[in-house]
Parts: structure tokens; C-alpha cells; sequence
């Protein structure tokens, strides 16, 4: 080796670098990607000022950590991101490693699982040791329950080999290190206790839906470089999709630019974004799906018994009731708030009740059948009675919250309870329904013949004076 160094010298060549690289390090995800530097800023993080507000001080300490330390102050080791997903919680770290002009380690917790034993463990230290020598970074894992999970007194596999020596990595951070590490989970009650703990994640941010101004902020962001036409109010659409995450407004503004070039349209327009809507919320419409005239008949007293009954109610602006079969359903009743609801009353619960068992009622009322059509609605039904009996305190079994070896034990009055509060919402689901057969009738006929209704129409069809 030597004499090769020497003869490369005389003829002014440079000496090559032999690597040697074990297969697990070959093999190791972690080690392969290059970390990176997003261009992600909080600017393009629409909404979510309150959590802006709580990183900036994790940003402002990696651009000034003087200060801080002056101070006594340490900067947070940790901050676990938890709440729905398709909330932004990826887009989020991207947007604090862009911030500090950190670089930028975004792994997954299941790139870390694997059968043989002490891969990885091997791959956490990997990752690492990378994060420190390029530090300032950030290393973000996602799914990071993946490998954080409770471990079990009688468990000591790989995986609880791969937490410990997460553990211990989050420990050995210096206080000068400038490296953060950010998880994220859709599932916070299965991490692990030793993981949670101040001094590993210092800090934990919930993530979850976006209200009305926020989602007003996202709609904007993702309709930013499409051609709308003016005559598009995203306010209204805002305040139509209550509920929805960013994910499901991106998806929703991506749709629409797709009708609009089926259309051949030049711009977005407002029909383009309500189909957009239908489509992310009721699925594919299935245009070659005929149903025989006598299950499209019961189709047309099922939907117009749930529209009836939930106007008369009056719980959430109908938007449109249709028969055309969507996805799994042959027909649908489209129902969406005008404004962001947190909390519900027992009334607003049961009349929600009765909305759903209004399908079925007018069923048997009309046909004097049972039919499998209120399938859904059943499920749906049951679980709010169950949520009222077990959580809410709603029920003749008091005001306290059932779980566990307590809903296991009174399991059979729990049953009892439920099934009495759907039982008496379907018996006034019924009576309504009598109560008002004629104009019953004339929703169905109307859906029999045009397949559709919006909200005006069935105002000005049952001779009602317009919301």
C-alpha cells in the first residue's frame, strides 16, 4: 500500500479513498438520504399562529442562542406534534428546519423497525451522529409511535431495543448541541411514558382541525396559481367545510382544477368547486349504475325522509339531496354547517338521531319493511347513543364517564340505556313523519323524476318561506 501511495505521488496523481462498508450500514435508510434544507418558511403555513407563536422561540434560540443563554435559558430538546392527520404537522417541521436554515432529517419511525436485532439501534445512532455533525439541524421522525410504543414488562424485542436507544440518544444531548428532534403521531396515548417526559419531548403541540379562518387561510394558499373565476366566494367554502383538515381543502381545490379541464374551462368556477366537495365527501359518482324502479323508489323515500326530517329540525343547512348512486351509497343527503360547532346539546344529539333514522322510518312507513339501505345510519346512530350513555352523562345511569372495567361490568344496562334513547328517537322520528306524509310524497316524487334536489327547491316545494 505504501509503495502504491509513493508511485501516485511521483506521477502527481491524488491518493484514492478506500471505503469499507459493513451490509447493515448499506442497508440503512437513515444513512443513504442526505438531509436536506427546505425552503419551507412559516409563510407558507397557513392558520396555526398559535403554534407559529410557540416555535418561533425554538427558531429565534438556534438564530440567537446569546440571549437565551444569558438568561439560563435551555432550548427545548424535543417537541412531539400529535392531532389528526393530514393536519400539517410534517409541513410544520419542514418550515422550522427552513426558519433556522437548519438542515433537515425527515425519517419515519418504521424505517427503524426491522427483525434483526440490533439494526436498529444501530440506524438511531447513525442518524444521530449525522444530525450533530451537520448541526444546526432538526430530525424529524413521523409515525414516530412506529417505534415509541408502550413496551411491555414481558417484551424485549428489537423494537424496545430501538426505543432505548432513542431514549438514550435524546439524553446525550449537549446543551450547545443545536440539534432538535420533532416527532409526530396521530396516536399520542401509545408512546411511551419515557419518551413523553419533560427533557426528551419538552414540549407537546396538538395539531388539530382548522377552524373557519384558518381553513379560509389554506383555501387561499391552494387556490394561490389556479385561475378562479371571481365570481367564487372561499369564504363560503370555508364556512361549508367544517371539519375538513388541510389535507381534505387541498384535495378539494386539486378536484375542482380537474372538472374544470374536463370542462374545457378556461377558470375555476363555483360548480366546479361544489362538485369537487361531492366528490370528496360522498366519492366517485357512478354514472353507469342504474338502480331497477323499485329499489330507486325506496332510494327516493329514504333520502327524502332524512331531508324532511332534518329540515324540520333544523341541526344543519341541507345543501343538496341526491339518488344518484356515489361510492357504496345509492343516495345521499348532503349536510353542511355554516359554522364551526364544538358543542352539542342532548336536544341538537337526539335530533341528530332523527335525522339519520328518518331513512329508515320512512321506509316502513311507506313500504312496511326492513331493508339493509340504513346500514350506515344505524352505525352512526348507535355510536352517538353510545357517547351520550358512556361519556356524555345523557342517560338514566348518571353523570359519570364509563370506561374500561366499568363499561365491561355494566355492559347490559349500557345496552339497555342505548338502545331505549334510539328507540324513542325513532318512535318520533315516526310521528314527524306521519305528521307531514303529504309533503313526504311530493320530496320523494320530485327525487323520483329528477334524481336531485337542492335546498330551494325543497323550500319552495313544501310551500315554506326560504332560510
Amino acid at each position: 500500500m505504501k509503495m502504491w501511495e509513493n508511485f501516485l505521488k511521483k506521477i502527481n496523481k491524488p491518493v484514492p479513498v478506500f471505503a469499507q462498508t459493513t451490509k447493515i450500514e448499506k442497508d440503512n435508510p437513515s444513512e443513504d438520504s442526505n438531509s436536506s434544507k427546505p425552503k419551507t418558511t412559516f409563510c407558507d403555513v397557513a392558520g396555526l399562529e398559535e403554534v407559529k407563536e410557540e416555535l418561533f422561540e425554538i427558531v429565534d434560540f438556534m438564530k440567537s442562542p446569546d440571549k437565551y443563554k444569558k438568561m439560563g435559558a435551555k432550548i427545548p430538546k424535543g417537541v412531539l406534534f400529535y392531532g389528526p392527520p393530514g393536519t400539517g404537522k410534517t409541513l410544520l417541521a419542514s418550515a422550522v428546519a427552513g426558519e433556522t436554515n437548519s438542515s433537515f432529517f425527515n425519517v419515519t419511525g418504521s424505517e427503524f423497525v426491522e427483525k434483526y436485532v440490533g439494526v436498529g439501534a444501530k440506524r438511531v445512532r447513525t442518524l444521530f451522529e449525522k444530525a450533530r455533525k451537520e448541526a444546526p439541524s432538526i430530525i424529524f421522525i413521523d409515525e414516530i409511535d412506529a417505534i415509541g410504543a408502550k413496551r411491555q414488562l414481558e417484551s424485549n424485542n428489537e423494537k424496545d431495543q430501538t426505543l432505548n436507544q432513542l431514549l438514550v440518544e435524546m439524553d446525550g444531548f449537549t446543551k450547545d448541541s443545536n440539534v432538535i428532534i420533532i416527532g409526530a403521531t396521530n396516536r399520542l396515548d401509545l408512546l411511551d411514558e419515557a419518551l413523553l417526559r419533560p427533557g426528551r419531548f419538552d414540549r407537546h403541540i396538538h395539531i388539530g382541525a382548522p377552524n373557519y379562518h384558518t381553513r379560509y387561510e389554506i383555501l387561499k394558499v391552494h387556490t394561490d396559481n389556479k385561475p378562479i373565476d371571481p365570481s367564487v366566494n372561499l369564504e363560503v367554502l370555508a364556512k361549508k367545510t367544517h371539519g375538513f383538515n388541510g389535507a381534505h381543502l387541498a384535495n378539494i381545490a386539486n378536484e375542482a382544477a380537474i372538472f374544470a379541464v374536463r370542462d374545457n374551462s378556461d377558470v375555476i368556477t363555483e360548480i366546479h368547486f361544489d362538485k369537487a366537495l361531492e366528490r370528496v365527501i360522498a366519492g366517485l359518482e357512478s354514472k353507469n349504475s342504474t338502480l331497477i324502479e323499485k329499489e330507486k323508489k325506496i332510494v327516493s323515500y329514504h333520502e327524502a325522509g332524512h331531508a324532511l326530517v332534518s329540515d324540520l329540525v333544523g341541526i344543519s343547512p341541507i345543501q343538496k339531496i341526491s339518488i344518484v348512486p356515489r361510492g357504496q351509497a345509492l343516495g345521499y343527503v348532503l349536510q353542511l354547517p355554516d359554522e364551526d360547532r364544538y358543542i352539542y346539546t342532548k336536544e341538537e344529539l337526539l335530533g341528530k338521531m332523527k335525522i339519520l333514522l328518518a331513512g329508515k322510518a320512512s321506509e316502513e312507513i311507506i313500504f312496511n319493511h326492513k331493508s339493509t339501505g340504513a346500514k350506515d345510519d344505524l352505525k352512526k346512530v348507535t355510536e352517538i347513543a353510545n357517547q351520550m350513555v358512556c361519556e356524555y352523562g345523557m342517560s338514566d345511569l348518571g353523570f359519570m364517564t364509563l370506561d374500561g372495567n366499568n363499561k365491561t361490568f355494566l355492559s347490559e344496562k349500557i345496552q339497555d340505556e342505548a338502545n331505549k334513547i334510539v328507540q324513542d328517537c325513532y318512535n318520533e322520528t315516526l310521528d314527524i313523519l306521519r305528521n307531514n306524509i303529504n309533503d313526504l310524497h311530493l320530496v320523494s316524487n320530485h327525487l323520483f323524476e329528477n334524481e336531485t334536489m337542492t335546498h330551494e327547491e325543497l323550500k319552495s316545494l313544501i310551500r315554506k318561506e326560504m332560510c
